[in-house]
């Protein structure tokens, strides 16, 4: 296989669609043979459906003390977006490279592509493991088996990097992201005889305003010395809908929501105090008109926090080989606290 740069890498990744909805295997078969053509190790991490994949490849010596390079292999959608040329090939303009993942993180993964064959010709003493994931964009929901694989298969490695885009920043902490979807079924009735009926919608809203409480409470007691932004645990309402009309009383809802905790934040308390409240205070009234009625809520994805670590070996690694002195936290999440949780 002819050896493509960095440059050359990162169009043949973004040419990929590997929006989250489709498959990401065409993508991972163009690394995975590229890489085998280098020499690497790889184990490949499908999915339960068949239609995605993990990559672990492995550089170097089977020995401990290893760098992880992680990163995901999907993207954000590009539909109803204003996009002026095709979003899955690269364009540059005024020095800048434009498509879909150029930033967000298929140039990561093409850079570190792009070095395997430097990096095959030096002597090493330790290992470079590649780690490829899906579905990052959506909760962070494909990595799990990852770092499994990592963690059962690899002799332990001293140290993971997130390639992330921080402008070349050094990002050692983050939020997490806690997601969560409630569905309530009440009973439904004309509106002139509202006793017949349990109203769904009035019981979403005495949650939604419990749970603005819990976010009240969050903001008041927040620590002026955290560094993040806001320095302190978050939450946002994002999605509601239910009613048929507006003389019936309503029968569903269903709304999402979620918490971005600051690491060290006691999550569990959180959800039990949301689900006290909601068995406690809003179920009975409904199954007082409806002993049928129902609150179900379930959570489709955690992001963990990322806690930064002082004299944290990738940090320290980082630090002497850019030469940077500060470091930042972030508000957004990433795969990094699911490593960190996992002891990697």
């Amino acid at each position: 296989m002819i050896r493509p740069s960095s440059r050359e890498m990162i169009e043949r990744l973004v040419g990929f669609d590997t929006v989250s909805a489709k498959s990401n295997l065409a993508l991972i078969d163009f690394v995975q043979d590229y890489l085998e053509s280098q020499g690497a190790r790889c184990r490949r991490i499908g999915n339960a459906e068949g239609t995605k994949a993990n990559l672990l490849a492995s550089l170097g010596p089977d020995q401990p003390g290893g760098v992880v390079l992680s990163g995901h292999s999907d993207v954000v959608p590009v539909d109803g977006q204003p996009w002026d040329t095709d979003p899955f090939t690269v364009v540059e303009k005024d020095g800048r490279l434009y498509g879909r993942g150029t930033a967000d993180m298929k140039s990561f993964l093409a850079i570190a592509l792009g070095l395997v064959p430097e990096i095959v010709a030096q002597p090493l003493t330790r290992p470079i493991h590649l780690a490829f994931s899906y579905d990052e964009e959506v909760g962070c929901t494909g990595v799990a088996s990852l770092i499994d694989t990592v963690s059962r298969h690899l002799p332990d490695p001293a140290l993971v990097i997130v390639g992330e885009p921080t402008s070349m920043q050094i990002v050692n902490g983050h939020k997490g992201c806690f997601l969560f979807e409630t569905e309530i079924r009440g009973q439904a009735a004309h509106s002139s005889l509202p006793q017949l009926g349990a109203n769904a919608i009035t019981a979403a809203g005495k949650m939604i305003a419990h749970i603005a409480g819990l976010a009240a409470e969050k903001r008041a007691a927040a620590d002026p010395e955290n560094p993040f932004d806001p320095p302190y645990t978050t939450f946002n309402m994002g999605e509601i809908n239910g009613g048929k009309a507006i003389n019936i009383v309503a029968q569903d809802c269903r709304f999402t929501w979620e918490f971005r905790p600051v690491p060290g934040e006691d999550t569990d308390a959180i959800i039990a105090e949301v689900e006290r409240f909601t068995m406690e205070e809003v179920l009975p009234g409904l199954q007082e008109f409806a002993p049928q009625a129902s609150i179900e809520t379930r959570r489709p994805a955690t992001v963990l926090p990322l806690a930064p670590e002082k004299d944290g070996a990738a940090e320290s690694l980082v630090r002497r080989l850019t030469g940077a002195n500060d470091s930042a936290v972030v508000s957004f999440g990433t795969e990094g606290g699911l490593f960190q949780a996992a002891g990697l």
